[in-house]
């Protein structure tokens, strides 16, 4: 009955998908690498949840929050400020560019040579860090539940590595023959199937403590362990004990927010999504209706966890990362279990699919049309963004199993390993927006110093700071050499913004009510659960 469950769903995902874009155009560069640029909010919202939202949040976070509780929330709920600033500042600008990726905008604000050293820390980012911990994490969780290792008569660890090679390949095919609309498409429907079956994991399972009684059974998990449910870590973030903290509340004023407002604002793999909007006004509803999917989605990210410590203790506290698959196994009835794996699926096709559509469209507009065939026809580079995707998917899937065994949880490794490239890249955008007078020659010398400086920092030295402050520090004196760069070596004209004429930028006339609802929802919830 699972397995049957599990068939119907993937299958309706698949054929609804393919009967949207049977009229749609793939072979051209708008086509494949945009979507037509005729993506709609809903669907961008849809898209951009299920791009953001895989197995490493409901594995990894949930692990998370129940071994270190509910402070975790804030990687969640402070995207909604970042989404807010992404809506009134960023994406009037990109659609105003016409841009198809973040990259370009580089070339247009510095010069090629950051444009592509960008785009390939991008590639090299989804490559080593997101996409092998995304099918990892998506391996653990089938593979508890539906114990593929038992089925095939093999180890545990076999198991794993062929859901790995098996998932990484759908992921595969549907970004290379699908494009960004395909993407989408099954996004948005995933996205609805992942609402419902995330809540139905604490809905269950409260039901059951609260014996019918929902609140109840909130009460109960609550009353077991209140200091779990408190946002507000005292951790430190500096001096002993400042490398094994898992979120000191500090790190919301330093390098937390750089980290958001680069992943929701100037990421490929998110932008993208606004990127092919129909216009500015569907490009705001898009990403103000994610902000506040991003405050809601702690129940399904977060609360399991809380619950799991209810029903476990702390037995399982060296092994957090299989707790989420134990919870789905206690609460979820028999023939729901295969609905819940199949939007589990999803979850992990979107975000592998979706970063290997990003990388595609990266490296094909951004180094091969660029360096290796300038003049190269739309149905040839198409054809260069399948295969790029193919040879990325099998890096990817090789990467994978080595990931295992994270001291401090799956989630905190990728966050880790982001700072790589999230934070170089970050001050570079910014550095472009705000401040005129820094040039390539700056952009460049930044650049290279935030990779040299976080990677000595965090993974050699090990200093005692946590390593979001370390975010917070590297953005400061990147911005600081590049101003000193700019100063000394270089004197460049000042950039000016020109309107592409592609799309219609009238705003959405509720964008700025419904930031400052965001922005005091995000405020008020800090308040009331930083005192429990």
């Amino acid at each position: 009955m699972a397995f049957l469950t599990f068939i119907l769903f993937t299958g309706f995902v698949a054929f609804y998908a393919t009967y949207k874009l049977r009229r749609d155009r793939l072979d051209t560069q708008d086509g494949y690498f945009l979507g037509g640029r005729s993506l709609t909010g809903i669907v961008i919202a849809g898209s951009l949840l299920l791009t953001n939202i895989s197995t490493e949040h409901l594995v990894g976070m949930n692990g998370s929050a129940y071994k270190n509780g509910a402070i975790i929330i804030a990687w969640e709920v402070t995207s909604a400020l970042a989404l807010v600033v992404g809506a009134l500042y960023f994406a009037p600008k990109y659609l105003r560019m016409g841009l198809t990726t973040i990259p370009e905008y580089l070339e247009k604000r510095f010069d090629g040579i950051t444009r592509t050293l960008v785009a390939l820390l991008l590639i090299i980012s989804f490559v080593a860090t997101l996409l092998p911990i995304v099918l990892y994490t998506g391996a653990l969780n089938i593979e508890a539940i539906f114990e593929i290792s038992t089925l095939l008569n093999v180890s545990r660890e076999q198991g794993i590595v062929i859901t790995i090679v098996t998932v990484g390949t759908l992921g595969a095919i549907y970004a290379i023959f699908g494009g960004l609309k395909m993407v989408a498409y099954t996004d948005t429907i995933n996205g609805f199937g992942l609402l419902v079956a995330g809540l139905l994991v604490p809905i269950l399972a409260l039901l059951s403590i609260g014996d019918g009684n929902m609140l109840g059974g909130l009460e109960t998990v609550f009353q077991n362990s209140p200091d779990k449910f408190n946002v507000i870590s005292n951790e430190p973030g500096v001096g002993e004990g400042a490398r094994t903290a898992i979120l000191p509340f500090e790190v919301l004023f330093t390098g937390l927010m750089v980290n958001q407002l680069y992943f929701w604002t100037m990421h490929q793999s998110i932008i993208q999504r606004v990127l092919g909007a129909v216009n500015l006004k569907e490009a705001q509803k898009g990403l103000l209706y994610t902000g506040l999917l991003k405050i809601l989605v702690p129940l399904i990210i977060v609360l399991p966890g809380l619950i799991a410590f209810y029903y476990f203790g702390g037995a399982y506290y060296e092994d957090q990362d299989n707790i989420y698959p134990l919870l789905v196994k206690k609460v979820m009835p028999l023939w729901l279990t295969g609905f819940f794996v199949a939007v589990m699926m999803g979850a992990i096709l979107s975000t592998f699919n979706s970063a290997l559509n990003s990388a595609a469209t990266v490296f094909s507009l951004g180094i091969f049309k660029r360096y290796i065939n300038t003049n190269i026809s739309e149905l040839k580079l198409v054809r260069i963004g399948k295969l790029t995707s193919a040879i990325l998917a099998i890096g990817a899937i090789a990467i994978a199993p080595f990931v295992a065994n994270a001291p401090e949880g799956l989630y905190q490794l990728l966050q880790e390993l982001n700072g790589i490239f999230f934070i170089p890249i970050a001050s570079v955008i910014i550095a472009g927006f705000l401040f005129p007078k820094v040039s390539a020659t700056g952009a460049k010398a930044g650049l290279v110093f935030g990779l040299f400086f976080y990677v000595i920092l965090n993974f050699g030295f090990e200093v005692e700071l946590h390593f979001v402050h370390i975010w917070g520090l590297e953005f400061v004196l990147n911005i600081i050499i590049m101003h000193l760069v700019s100063y000394f070596f270089t004197k460049e004209e000042k950039f000016e913004m020109k309107d592409s004429g592609i799309l219609d930028l009238k705003p959405w006339k509720y964008a700025k009510p419904f930031s400052v609802f965001l922005v005091l929802f995000t405020v008020i919830l800090y308040v009331l659960l930083g005192n429990v």
